[in-house]
């Protein structure tokens, strides 16, 4: 295993590494941070020790520094200063390993780089698996194997590991956050937070405090300090979606933010640092958007180091087989739905529809249709009326609507199914019937039944509690079927 020791005392650098060469470790010394980055263009250790104070370059400057270029491999902080304050702040905020004080037990360090060493085989080998993956049509949430899709793949891995601002264009609908969020995955700040700011959904007064934060008493109703996006992204990455709903005065402050990475909270009089890497996102065309004065042309090219341009659904339509299969894993999960798969029929269906509403869209019909499927695959019954073959009814088949459940509904002798009920029942002991027949035939999924009956979670609820529906009620009701 390749080690670089970072250490300021000469003495105490030569014992530390007699000490790790005798354990067969490839042992390199430095006597700072900026030695230590000349001796790391030729050498890639698996594992770092390096003191905390030191001269030119310290311990956290160098972290920083490697972090920044994404190759931080697993680090070993020493200091004769310790403090748990100091070790935690290291170690969550500076991306350390461990921590430990001078003078340090050679064989707790030793225990230390072999665990150091584990991690930094097991991050080689998830590195691997993920570009692996991505081949295969699957980076992160975002699933498939058309052209347009592989190119978008190989772009997210190379420019990921840097620290270049990505600007993400496309339609509504498209995935960009997904795209930003594959970014973040697979950055080295992928431990760091993720924050997504909706720049279309905050009022123009708002969006700066929202933005950079405010101290109390900055304006009306600013009762006490508060952090803005900018902030809570610390280390990790701030996705701003719909650029161009951004005010145009706040796109000046931000491209300043862009090109000194310093921002001031409102009311505050000194500026803060800003370790924060910037993805931007536009369903707009950047350069009408730029001709029409909704995006400051200055900070487009400051966005748009890197662009990836994602293609609509109706240009890669051979990706929805893929994508189907994997709403339904999810969908199955956050349903307790048992869908198997989806029938040629219903992904022919799909294939026939233009998708202005591209993957979100095709998401909802799918949704709906796990939903009223319930347990069997997936049919062109179980589409919005939108979406089905000519020909085919309005409303699914009677005999998957409505189930055999409640003593108050039997089967005619025809295919037909037929509510019946004495004469003289009144609404609600129809109405009641129904919903247990239903709840039992989705076999008490509240959220299934809902969807069958046409109204919403809460209305259910409600009706349930008006009519003192009980579990039990359904569950021997759905035996009796």
């Amino acid at each position: 295993m390749n080690i670089l020791v970072v250490e300021d005392e000469l003495e105490y650098r030569d014992h530390l590494v007699e000490s790790i060469r005798e354990w067969g470790h490839d042992i390199r010394g430095a006597e700072n941070g900026e030695e230590a980055l000349e001796i790391l263009q030729s050498f890639a250790p698996h594992a770092l020790v390096t003191d905390l104070m030191m001269p030119k370059l310290d311990g956290v400057g160098l972290m920083n520094r490697l972090r920044a270029e994404g190759r931080l491999p697993p680090t070993v902080v020493m200091t004769a200063f310790g403090t748990i304050d100091k070790a935690l702040d290291v170690i969550h905020r500076h991306g350390a390993f461990w921590f430990v004080e001078k003078p340090v037990d050679t064989e707790t360090l030793r225990l230390l780089l072999d665990r150091a060493g584990v991690q930094s085989r097991l991050a080689a080998e998830n590195d691997e698996l993920r570009k692996q993956l991505s081949f295969q049509g699957v980076l992160g949430d975002m699933v498939g194997r058309s052209r347009a899709m592989l190119e978008v793949f190989t772009l997210v891995r190379q420019v990921a590991p840097t620290t270049a601002p990505v600007l993400v264009t496309g339609e509504s609908g498209t995935g960009k956050e997904l795209v930003a969020r594959a970014v973040h995955a697979h950055s080295p700040r992928s431990a760091g937070p993720f924050v997504a700011l909706n720049c279309a959904a905050m009022p123009e007064a708002l969006i700066e405090s929202e933005l950079f934060g405010h101290e109390k008493g900055a304006f009306t109703g600013a009762v006490e300090r508060r952090a803005g996006a900018i902030e809570n992204a610390e280390g990790g990455t701030l996705f701003l979606d719909e650029l161009g709903e951004m005010p145009t005065a706040m796109q000046a402050k931000l491209l300043r933010v862009l090109e000194d990475y310093r921002f001031r909270r409102l009311g505050a009089k000194q500026e803060r640092q800003a370790d924060v890497r910037v993805i931007a996102a536009t369903n707009r065309d950047p350069a009408k958007a730029i001709r029409d004065g909704q995006l400051r042309e200055d900070l487009y090219y400051r966005l748009n180091v890197f662009e990836i341009a994602l293609p609509p659904l109706r240009e890669r339509k051979e990706d929805i087989p893929a994508i189907v299969e994997a709403m339904i894993h999810n969908l199955n999960r956050k349903h307790s739905t048992r869908v198997p798969g989806a029938s040629p029929a219903f992904l022919e269906s799909l294939a026939r529809h233009s998708w202005e509403g591209n993957v979100r869209e095709l998401r909802n019909a799918v949704e709906r249709a796990v939903i009223l499927a319930g347990e069997g695959p997936l049919s062109p019954a179980h589409l919005p009326p939108s979406l089905r073959p000519a020909g085919l009814p309005a409303g699914l088949p009677v005999e998957e609507f409505v189930p055999v459940a409640a003593a108050a509904l039997s089967t005619a002798a025809s295919d037909a199914l037929e509510v019946r009920l004495e004469v003289g029942a009144s609404i609600e002991e129809a109405e009641r019937a129904l919903i247990e027949a239903t709840l039992a035939h989705a076999s008490n999924n509240k959220t299934r039944a809902a969807a069958i009956l046409g109204i919403s979670a809460k209305t259910l609820h409600s009706k349930l509690k008006q009519y003192r529906i009980e579990s039990e009620e359904v569950e021997a009701a759905a035996a009796a079927s």
